[in-house]
Order: C-alpha cells, then structure tokens, then sequence
C-alpha cells in the first residue's frame, strides 16, 4: 500500500489556476509505503513504475532530472510542465497501486 502524497506548497490538488499552478516548478516528490512497507517486491515492479513514469512524464511534458528507488520508498525530481504535479501524481500512484495490489 502507499501513503498518499500531501498537498503541494505550490500547486495546491491540482487545480490549474494562476495563483496555485506553477508551470517549471521544481518538486522532490518522496512516496513511501504504509508504515514501511516494501513498494518494490523486484525490479519487476521498479520497470513497471518506471515504464508508468516515463509514459505520464512525455503525456504531461514533465521533466524527470533524478530518481531514487529504494525497496520501501522512492524520490523523484520534477520539473512540472503542462500538467499540476498533483494530477501527475494521482495518475502515477493510482495505476501502480492497482497494479501492485
């Protein structure tokens, strides 16, 4: 299972407006697995979220500079580009949970 991502300081649910969506906006994004749980069982499961990344990443023109996956948790660095982080976000985590689950 994995912990839902808190609201942005910048990008607040996603709601693309001028005063809360920033366009080239730098996030490190952390996701973590309920009380440390593993997220990653095998590199299975690490090529299946990086395929879902990569995918989401050239749909919304979001730039990827970094990632670091661990067995039980992962950072990513974003530059955002058409999309809010947060759709970004919810559309990444809510296809590997259900492929994970």
């Amino acid at each position: 299972m994995l912990d839902m991502p808190r609201k942005a300081r910048i990008d607040l649910c996603g709601v693309a407006s001028a005063k809360t969506y920033a366009p080239g906006a730098l996030h490190h994004i952390t996701v973590r697995g309920i009380n440390r749980r593993k997220i990653f069982f095998d590199d299975c499961d690490r090529d299946d979220f990086l395929d879902r990344l990569g995918g989401i990443l050239s749909d919304s023109k979001t730039a990827c500079f970094a990632w670091a996956f661990m067995t039980n948790h992962l950072h990513l660095l974003l530059r955002t580009g058409v999309a809010p982080i947060a759709s970004i976000m919810r559309r990444l985590l809510t296809g590997y949970a259900v492929s994970f689950n």
